[in-house]
């Protein structure tokens, strides 16, 4: 089963965008480089990513199994728009849906 629980908002000005969450809902972010910066709490993780051009959110769902997700989605008629590629602390890919609504699927990797 997978878990809808990432929004990833794109930040046309990085600080003035991270200022404006902690301050309105008291967000603490934590960067991963100069282009992303995320803020988690026990519901749901707010991704911030760098873009000069603001587009709709992202939505992402948590899965335990990528490859058993991005099947799921092939089958029941969705797109990968993005292959699975790596990022800071696990796997992801993009998919659309058959109305064209963009999302991801993401898998933290196991901590050991």
């Amino acid at each position: 089963m997978q878990t809808p629980n990432y929004l990833e908002l794109n930040a046309t000005d990085m600080a003035a965008t991270k200022s404006f969450y902690t301050k309105a809902f008291g967000f603490d972010f934590t960067d991963y480089g100069p282009e992303y910066s995320g803020a988690n709490n026990d519901v749901m993780e707010i991704g911030l990513t760098r873009n000069e051009t603001p587009v709709p959110p992202l939505p992402g769902f948590q899965t335990s199994d990528i490859a058993a997700a991005e099947r799921d989605i092939r089958d029941a008629g969705g797109t990968i728009t993005k292959a699975v590629y790596e990022f800071p602390g696990g796997r992801r890919f993009h998919f659309r849906d058959p109305s064209g609504n963009e999302m991801l699927a993401y898998q933290y990797e196991e901590q050991g």
